[in-house]
């Protein structure tokens, strides 16, 4: 079986290696990278991360990664957001007024609303609301979420999980799809996704 080769955009935040290793793990020829030629020829496009939507975002222009990142959601190759990944896919984010994200996506990121304690930092159900091949045999799977902020809930969420309130969990718009919570931190649902993903990038490769 081919193992699709996947670019993990490297921007130098968090522990993007951990993403990096969960996808080979799964059959991927993952490569963590800058390198403007190697994502042009890779089958699927990684964009995961953690920490606060300004600074990451500031980080992605300095590595002329936003660019990166537009071209490949673009251009119909499979592509995932992971935490602050799925964060920035969006126009921009409450924490960080004024920021621009990357537009992909329609809508502001906000704040978890009502009581609850933020960060959401826990493992919690995942709940199908439209089935996807990226989340296939992963209703009701546990998995496990870090953040203070979420994406709106507009009819790209796919799944979410149940925290004060329905919170996108999921989200997916044709080629791209992303994540609030982390696959690699999510034991064998996380793995399941990321195979799931492999398999559509393996797809791509043999119809580039």
């Amino acid at each position: 079986m081919t193992r699709p080769l996947i670019a993990v955009l490297d921007y130098g935040i968090g522990n993007l290696r951990s993403a990096q290793k969960s996808l080979e793990r799964m059959g991927a020829d993952a490569r963590l990278t800058a390198d403007t030629g190697l994502i042009a020829d890779a089958a699927g496009v990684v964009l995961p991360g953690v920490g606060a939507f300004g600074p990451c975002m500031a980080a992605l222009e300095d590595t002329g990664l936003d660019e990166q990142a537009q071209t490949a959601a673009a251009d119909g190759r499979p592509f995932l957001g992971i935490c602050i990944g799925l964060q920035l896919l969006y126009e921009e984010s409450e924490e960080a007024p004024g920021t621009a994200g990357l537009g992909i996506l329609p809508g502001t990121v906000r704040l978890l609303p009502g009581n609850v304690k933020r960060p959401q930092m826990q493992w919690n159900r995942l709940e199908v609301r439209t089935p996807s091949p990226l989340l296939e045999g992963l209703d009701d799977a546990w998995v496990y979420f870090v953040h203070s902020y979420a994406a709106p809930m507009d009819e790209s969420v796919v799944a979410t999980c149940d925290y004060g309130g329905p919170v996108a969990a999921v989200v997916a718009d044709g080629n791209v799809a992303a994540t609030q919570f982390h696959p690699e931190k999510s034991a064998r649902p996380g793995l399941r996704l990321l195979e799931n993903f492999v398999s559509q990038a393996r797809v791509a490769a043999v119809g580039a």
